[in-house]
């Protein structure tokens, strides 16, 4: 995701399905370090293995801050099917990191929470809009087109199919 400004309205270069998945963790306790700590770095593992081979289907992410103790990122992947052949890949890095996580769920006496959340969006059931912005959000993940290209205005560009 670089930084440099991209001037005028920009629309995410996306067509056809989108996965949005969101996932984070709350820190309960933030004096119980072992129990939240292997859990932030996980992520990163996963990420990096992700950003290393696009053809396992994750497009981009951006990590967020959800408040004081919530950290969360959301990625864009190619289809449903793909994040869910990786999460159930024994050969990459989510499922040891899912089995240690849940050994310390069980040890950790509510210390660390976690969520996540996967949204379908069918093609021609998303729309962007980015002014004066760098690549960001489902743009970063795509690429950006000038928005006349896809329709001026929202309603427009959700028609699209």
């Amino acid at each position: 995701m670089g930084s440099a400004v991209i001037p005028g309205r920009q629309t995410a270069a996306a067509d056809g399905e989108v996965t949005v998945f969101l996932i984070g963790m709350r820190i309960n306790r933030l004096r119980a370090v072992r129990s939240w700590w292997p859990v932030f770095t996980a992520m990163p593992r996963m990420l990096k293995e992700l950003a290393r081979d696009g053809s396992i289907g994750m497009l981009g992410f951006r990590f967020l801050l959800g408040g004081p103790r919530v950290l969360y990122v959301v990625q864009y992947w190619e289809s449903h099917e793909k994040l869910f052949a990786y999460a159930a890949d024994a050969g990459k890095e989510h499922r040891p990191a899912w089995a240690a996580f849940n050994r310390r769920m069980r040890e950790g006496k509510g210390h660390v929470g976690f969520w996540h959340e996967t949204y379908v969006v069918p093609a021609g059931g998303h729309e962007s809009v980015y002014v004066n912005m760098p690549a960001f959000g489902l743009g970063a993940a795509t690429g950006v087109e000038p928005v006349g290209r896809r329709g001026d205005s929202a309603a427009q560009r959700l028609r699209r199919g």
